[in-house]
């Protein structure tokens, strides 16, 4: 217990020095590998996302769903919403999709320079598992494309079977909030069923817009 306290502590001090040298890189991805420490004990508690479990006493996001590929080892909390806040912390849930887990169109979004770099790396073929409330499905990459999010938006969530992982482009832009978003495409291949042997509906639609990446 005193060890982790002390971890915490070192932590917290950390993150504070780089936001007071001004070292924006340090403290951004200092904060996005803290955050996922913290939703990932908030995940734990929540039933595979079918309870509201707070990060921090103090927020306002909560996980949803968990990703993984395994190929490139990545394990990460999903948040339940795609705004700038759930962002700043994690890759986020597009309420206008499919809830994850759910039958349809899933689509999640992050920043192109933390949680979600590694997209760049996925290839045809990798697999992605993701576990949410509505039960856990199994994904298979099929390509990447590049659209113009001035010109294209997101397809309905009954359009398809599928997952879509979206973040900014180019990964090494300089300037940030270009129109330009990177997308990986993949196609269910198993949908696993809830407890009870059911499967839950797509999710609702929302009128909240994604933010910038």
């Amino acid at each position: 217990m005193k060890r982790r306290q002390v971890w915490r502590g070192l932590m917290f001090g950390a993150l504070m020095l780089a936001a007071g040298l001004g070292l924006d890189g340090l403290w951004i991805h200092a904060k996005a590998a803290l955050a996922q420490v913290l939703l990932a004990r908030a995940w734990a508690r929540s039933d595979h996302g079918r309870l509201a479990r707070r990060p921090w006493p103090w927020a306002d996001i909560v996980p949803i769903a968990r990703l993984s590929v395994p190929r490139l080892r990545q394990n990460l909390i999903v948040l339940d919403g795609d705004n700038g806040q759930a962002l700043a912390f994690g890759p986020g849930w597009t309420p206008t999709s499919a809830r994850p887990g759910a039958p349809g169109l899933s689509v999640i979004s992050a920043h192109r320079d933390t949680q979600f770099r590694f997209l760049q790396w996925l290839q045809p073929g990798d697999r992605l598992h993701l576990d949410g409330p509505r039960g856990s499905s199994d994904y298979q990459v099929v390509g990447s494309r590049i659209i113009n999010s001035r010109q294209a938006g997101i397809p309905a969530s009954d359009s398809m079977n599928g997952l879509w992982l979206v973040t900014c482009y180019p990964f090494d832009a300089i300037v940030p909030g270009g129109p330009l978003r990177y997308v990986v495409q993949a196609r269910r291949v198993k949908l696993n069923t809830l407890a009870d042997g059911s499967l839950a509906a797509a999710g609702t639609n929302s009128d909240r817009a994604g933010q910038p990446l």
